[in-house]
């Protein structure tokens, strides 16, 4: 009884920080939302609300020179990552200051400086480019990681199997993370796959696998660091099934519940919102109370409104903005890779 005290207490430094990092999240998004119904936004805009607990999970069991590359429902993920809110809604209103320029919006969030590879909008085409980054980190003899994250509609196309065989053959050091939010876009699981225990697909390529209630951020975090102490320590690749799912309609264009899932089923999943699953347990264990949580979300909101008036008033990119960083020079004398004018 003294031992599961004192790993209870060891913990709860971490669950209020991931508590923290889902609220932002959660609130982040909800002005996203709010900003989008203004024109502040346009194009395509996913939202992450439901889904938090993936994100915070999965990044907290990561070092800071690990890397993550995302599909287009990444806003959450790159806050995880330390993307500042600033950068990221900045470059969701289409600004110059924006992460990537004001250039690539809301399904292309990049910064190098802390190893967010992205956003991409195309549905399982970052899980060749994800192989690749675990190709490079065992070439060039390091021990990160490399997380990608994406639907669970991308196991039934050609990239997954293709990436998945190469990592596993090669040996390497991804952790492919399966968002099962249950639908891609209105399509249920079970009218699309004929295996909808989805992580044992990793079992076609001797992988090691796990299904994980993504609604509980800290079985979430235990899970991945279970996967990533695998890939440190013998660059081996794992396929993570985290069961989630989305509050919100697949996009800002989808109605909440849409026409391909009841009131009820939403009613129903709404009751497992991980941040309300957290801060109950925390509430139970004597580590939270409602009024340290509402002085928290003040400070959050507050973070989230600097951001939306740090990007509005950031600049539009400039025309010739159009003609940079579509070219590389791989010549220079420093061997780096440096993007100029094309």
């Amino acid at each position: 009884m003294a031992k599961k005290k004192n790993e209870a207490a060891d913990a709860a430094p971490i669950r209020r920080a991931l508590l923290r990092e889902m609220t932002l999240m959660r609130r982040f998004e909800e002005r996203v939302g709010e900003a989008y119904s203004l024109g502040k936004i346009g194009g395509f805009c996913h939202l992450y609300i439901g889904q938090e607990g993936v994100g915070a999970g999965v990044t907290s069991a990561l070092r800071a020179d690990d890397y993550v590359i995302a599909s287009y429902r990444e806003h959450g993920q790159a806050i995880a990552k330390g993307i500042p809110p600033r950068a990221i809604m900045a470059e969701l209103f289409g600004r110059a200051d924006g992460c990537s320029k004001g250039k690539g919006g809301s399904m292309h969030l990049f910064d190098r400086n802390v190893n967010f590879l992205g956003g991409h909008g195309i549905v399982g085409g970052h899980l060749p480019l994800a192989t690749g980054v675990g190709f490079a980190i065992k070439y060039r003899g390091g021990d990160q990681v490399c997380v990608c994250f994406f639907g669970e509609s991308v196991v039934n196309t050609g990239a997954f199997h293709e990436s998945l065989n190469m990592a596993a053959l090669w040996k390497l050091p991804v952790i492919y993370v399966i968002e099962n939010n249950r639908y891609g876009m209105g399509t249920a699981l079970e009218r699309a796959s004929a295996v909808v225990d989805i992580s044992t697909r990793a079992h076609s390529y001797d992988m090691p696998e796990e299904a994980v209630d993504g609604q509980n951020v800290m079985a979430v975090r235990e899970a991945t660091m279970r996967a990533v102490e695998r890939a440190r320590r013998e660059n081996t690749p794992t396929l993570l099934e985290i069961q989630t799912y989305r509050f919100m309609g697949h996009s800002m264009s989808d109605a909440v519940s849409g026409t391909y899932r009841t009131k009820e089923e939403l009613d129903r999943e709404m009751k497992r919102d991980p941040i309300m699953v957290l801060k109950a347990e925390m509430q139970e264990n004597g580590e939270w109370s409602d009024a340290e949580y509402a002085k928290m979300d003040e400070e959050l909101k507050a973070v989230c409104e600097d951001a939306w008036q740090f990007a509005d008033a950031s600049p539009e990119p400039p025309l010739e903005s159009l003609f940079e960083d579509i070219t590389v020079d791989t010549t220079s004398d420093s061997g780096a890779v440096a993007p100029v004018a094309g």
